[in-house]
């Protein structure tokens, strides 16, 4: 049986490379989580899961995340994604991500919405929402990433 995580924290970042792979590459980079290897989870926070924003990971570490990211190679396109946590009162939280062609307060506003629904599609009281968002104007190859990094 895996463990439970018991912290997580909130990363975003943006990058451009000469590729859209080198473009997500200096995405998670930027966002702090370049050198972890992210295993892509869907969206539940572990009951009594606290958050350490200052969370510091071992590089290499095989790592739940919830993420999303986009990556493009449109000049001047603008790009867009946002991460969310609703935390509970007493039991598991949702995590929703979103990414898409916008400013990074369109992503903000959208995806915590998503989390008010996950709640309410649950018949959870909502104690707290986090969210953190980023955007970027592309100039060759670029890509943002918001991602939920849970930790033990």
């Amino acid at each position: 049986m895996l463990p439970i995580p018991s912290k997580f924290k909130l990363a975003v970042g943006k990058g451009e490379g000469s590729t859209p792979l080198n473009a997500f590459d200096a995405a998670l980079y930027d966002a702090g989580i370049g050198n972890l290897n992210l295993v892509r989870v869907s969206s539940i926070l572990p009951p009594g899961a606290k958050h350490f924003p200052g969370l510091e990971i071992p590089p290499g570490a095989l790592v739940p995340t919830a993420y999303g990211y986009i990556k493009n190679c449109e000049p001047g396109k603008l790009i867009a994604a946002a991460i969310g946590v609703g935390v509970s009162y007493d039991t598991y939280g949702v995590i929703m991500e979103f990414e898409g062609f916008c400013s990074r307060e369109e992503a903000e506003t959208r995806v915590r919405a998503m989390v008010e629904e996950g709640f309410k599609m649950r018949g959870l009281p909502l104690k707290e929402v986090l969210v953190k968002g980023i955007d970027h104007r592309v100039e060759k190859a670029g890509s943002v990433i918001a991602a939920a990094v849970l930790w033990y």
